[in-house]
């Protein structure tokens, strides 16, 4: 190993070790499994703010979302870029105050599932159930994405085998999480927002420097057809323009939608100690989401600019999603201080994945745990046996997502893309008419549950390979559909009871 190889690797053992220093220090606050799972309803406006954003965005940001753009331009990436800036901003708007007020009403909530069943007092526990499960089908793969993400990452830059690298990112991840719980989770986040930060800054100004300056990456990309208009798409195999129309647009824009439905995301809404501070948390997120977001696509235009001047090789398929990587690689060979900089660019990587992994394991633990051991099969346990289990649980579930993430060949932003849309097609309707229509009852939410989580799955694999207008986004349809069970089955089956009704007017009523 060389030099530049030690101290990025020195780097990013200071910033691993790091987190679990922060899951051991939260250890302490972890007294119950209300702790464990939501922090006790403590977080502060910053750590809430930067802590759900961190937790959304995933490797993606850093990997899936420059390599899309690096690949086929910016229309894509731009796209679905504004999509989720505009879904970011209308979430922490419309539905953090609500969510906040009505989970602590409704049987003081602490995950979703329990809220969807204290919302709707369904005493079957069939909500908490399905609910339960969607999370488990739809976090478990996602969580895989993060530890894929890590694999790749050391790979791809130290030749260390992608299976060992990626079971010890694991490992870190599971430790820290299982340690500190929730609290231990939304504080790393906030720092690891503050490290993903730093190194989209340094790549990009490294970046641009050795493509010559920004005048050189913008007449690279105004060479290739349709690369650098958000109204066509580059074809990298034929070097030629497609159009970019109107249903596509829409479709990516969609992204958007799954915000509503995200459960680690909501999870901060329910968090924070005090909801009058929720609006200054709105304007920290929604002001680095927009310049993240804007800095990633920026990336892979500057990295394919790096590839045509020679600065790095091409990169092809799922292999530019490695494309910051790349750049903290060629940064390294400028001497020992640049190494340790190249480190804190991948501590940035590293950091992006496990912010969303965290909270990932959490959420589907809370799902096992919490709701389907505890809430539908009943079976009591003691306080220090629930957090035994709660931990077991965890670590179960991080075992099975390994497993998945085996396949070195996975591509990040597929797999990201799948389960954002089975959770905002599953939850996000239901949470919205739940939040906001006191005519809802428990039969339109299951429908409108089930329907949109099947419909990702129908769509994705029946009715999109079919192409032409069906090839668009599949959480769009699926969300849409979802929304239209909700309606027609809470009218053609019974009203809510008078306590529900009362205490929806009861929420809506405070101030």
């Amino acid at each position: 190993m060389t030099t530049e190889q030690i101290c990025m690797m020195a780097a990013i053992a200071v910033y691993l070790i790091g987190m679990i220093v922060v899951g051991l220090l939260c250890t302490k606050r972890n007294n119950t499994v209300d702790d464990f799972y939501l922090g006790g309803r403590k977080l502060g406006p910053l750590v809430t703010a930067m802590s759900a954003e961190a937790s959304d965005m995933s490797s993606w940001l850093l990997m899936g979302l420059p390599g899309l753009a690096y690949l086929s331009g910016i229309a894509d990436a731009g796209w679905t870029a504004i999509g989720l800036a505009v879904g970011t901003y209308i979430n922490w708007l419309v539905v953090a105050k609500r969510i906040r007020r009505y989970t602590q009403v409704a049987g003081n909530s602490i995950t979703i599932p329990d809220f969807f069943s204290n919302r709707y007092r369904d005493s079957s526990r069939l909500l908490m159930c399905i609910s339960a499960l969607i999370i488990l089908i739809f976090f478990v793969p996602y969580t895989a994405s993060g530890f894929a993400a890590c694999g790749k990452l050391f790979a791809s830059l130290f030749g260390v085998d992608y299976m060992v690298a990626m079971i010890i990112s694991a490992v870190v991840i599971v430790g820290y999480t299982t340690l500190g719980g929730f609290l231990a989770a939304s504080t790393t986040d906030f720092i690891q927002s503050i490290v993903m930060s730093i190194a989209l800054l340094i790549v990009i100004g490294f970046g641009v420097s050795v493509a010559g300056g920004l005048d050189a990456v913008t007449e690279n990309a105004k060479a290739l057809p349709g690369y650098l208009t958000m109204f066509e798409t580059h074809n990298v195999a034929e070097n030629t323009a497609e159009p970019y129309g109107l249903l596509k647009i829409v479709s990516m824009m969609a992204w958007g939608l799954g915000y509503f439905g995200m459960p680690h995301i909501l999870l901060r809404f329910m968090a924070i100690e005090d909801e009058k501070k929720l609006k200054l948390s709105r304007r920290i997120a929604s002001i680095w989401v927009v310049i993240s977001l804007g800095v990633a696509v920026l990336i892979g235009v500057v990295g394919l600019t790096m590839s045509k001047v020679g600065a790095l090789e091409t990169l092809t398929g799922s292999n530019s999603e490695t494309i910051i990587v790349k750049v903290a690689d060629l940064l390294s060979r400028h001497g020992v201080l640049a190494a340790l900089v190249a480190g804190v660019i991948l501590a940035g990587i590293l950091a992006s994945t496990m912010s969303t992994a965290d909270s990932q394991l959490l959420a589907a633990s809370s799902s096992m745990s919490q709701n389907i051991l505890n809430g539908v099969f009943k079976i009591n346990m003691s306080s220090k046996t629930t957090m035994i289990v709660a931990r077991a649980t965890l670590i179960g579930i991080a075992v099975v997502a390994a497993f998945i993430a085996k396949d070195p060949d996975s591509s990040v932003f597929q797999i990201v893309s799948f389960a954002w849309a089975g959770f905002g097609a599953s939850f996000g309707p239901v949470m919205l008419f739940a939040l906001f229509w006191k005519r809802s009852n428990r039969w339109g939410a299951l429908a409108g549950m089930l329907s949109g989580g099947v419909m990702v799955f129908v769509w994705k694999f029946l009715i999109a390979p079919l192409g032409g207008v069906w090839g668009i986004y599949e959480l769009l349809p699926a969300f849409l559909v979802a929304c239209i069970f909700i309606v027609a089955v809470s009218l053609l089956t019974g009203k809510p009871s008078k306590e529900i009704t009362d205490e929806f007017e009861q929420v809506q009523a405070m101030k």
